[in-house]
């Protein structure tokens, strides 16, 4: 049977995705240190707005309150018998606000990491490793989500873990992983590699690509790297709304509905077929996201230099590759500050 998201990449050149989940929680009311799953149960009506939020403002498909479900994380809370429930209503309060929207919406169930660090560095197994994914995948399987949304992996190990975690519970999945490191991931994955490991996974995913990091320029250029392999596997694009600063004690994104509209075309001009927000993305970010997708034609792929004309220049010399060595370092007068 095909899934509601591979129905949408066969009709759509591009889908919106959603934007944050904890900024636009912290503002609901969560407190720094709480695990954002509890509220799944405690505070239903909070996490209905906040899917509700990004379907109202265009998205196609959203990820559920669930980046955390997983047992090692809930261990500190004290929850890690909670795991099968908190994803299973997770995705329950997602179904539900998709099927009220009146149009065909994807709930993304969110994998987020485990936390922990895979031998032989940790002392994480590739076993238990998929045992907890395996556990997260059914509460959300049982819950109603579409597909998998498995994001801001590091590891290789741990991304190839959730591969199979997803193929035992038999759901179709979408992987980002999250480049910070001067193009690469903590773990040291350039876009290449992702690519390539990718391409050999028994348990393929419908798409993949990359999520928060440093920057929505550096992002980008990920994208390119991921574009560049020639890859025919849909890409993903969620950034970052801006650069965090401290403000008022909480922290805010300075990233522009204006600054992520341009974002969102240069992502798709890029190759992304799926293009979101991370961190700070709010809803006012998205409509200006899905304006910009719909009224701004298709455009050439855009050169490093365009995109940091445009975003603001990079947080590193090169992506990570050795290939963009002259490309331009992140300048003090980069329009997202």
């Amino acid at each position: 049977m095909t899934n509601a998201l591979s129905a949408l990449l066969e009709t759509r050149g591009w889908l919106l995705a959603d934007g944050a989940t904890g900024t636009n929680l912290f503002n609901m009311g969560l407190s720094s240190g709480d695990a954002p799953e509890m509220w799944n149960v405690d505070e239903p009506e909070k996490i209905r707005n906040l899917y509700r939020g990004a379907v109202d403002a265009g998205s196609d498909l959203f990820l559920t309150n669930t980046f955390g479900g997983n047992a090692s994380r809930l261990k500190l809370h004290q929850a890690q018998a909670r795991v099968f429930e908190l994803n299973k209503a997770g995705a329950e309060l997602g179904r539900e606000i998709a099927d009220a929207s009146g149009r065909k919406v994807v709930v993304a169930g969110s994998v987020g990491p485990t936390g922990e660090i895979m031998i032989p560095m940790g002392t994480l197994t590739h076993e238990l490793a998929v045992e907890m994914f395996h556990e997260q995948a059914e509460g959300l399987k049982a819950g109603g989500a579409d597909v998998l949304w498995v994001e801001t992996i590091s590891a290789p190990e741990e991304y190839k873990a959730a591969a199979e975690a997803a193929r035992l519970a038999g759901m179709d999945w979408c992987g980002t992983m999250s480049f910070d490191t001067a193009g690469r991931t903590m773990m040291g994955v350039t876009s290449s590699d992702m690519a390539v490991m990718v391409d050999k996974l028994a348990h393929k995913p419908l798409a993949f690509g990359a999520n928060c990091g440093v920057g929505a320029a550096d992002l980008l250029r990920t994208v390119l790297g991921f574009a560049a392999q020639g890859t025919q596997r849909p890409l993903i694009a969620k950034g970052n709304a801006g650069i965090p600063k401290y403000q008022d004690g909480h922290i805010h994104y300075d990233g522009t509905p204006e600054l992520m509209a341009e974002y969102a075309v240069l992502a798709r001009d890029c190759g992304a077929t799926i293009i979101g927000g991370c961190c700070g993305t709010m809803p006012v970010h998205l409509r200006a996201m899905r304006e910009a997708l719909e009224t701004r034609p298709n455009g050439p792929r855009p050169s490093l230099d365009a995109i940091t004309e445009v975003l603001g220049g990079f947080s590193s010399a090169n992506d990570g590759t050795g290939d963009q060595s002259d490309a331009p370092a992140r300048r003090n007068t980069r329009r997202r500050r």
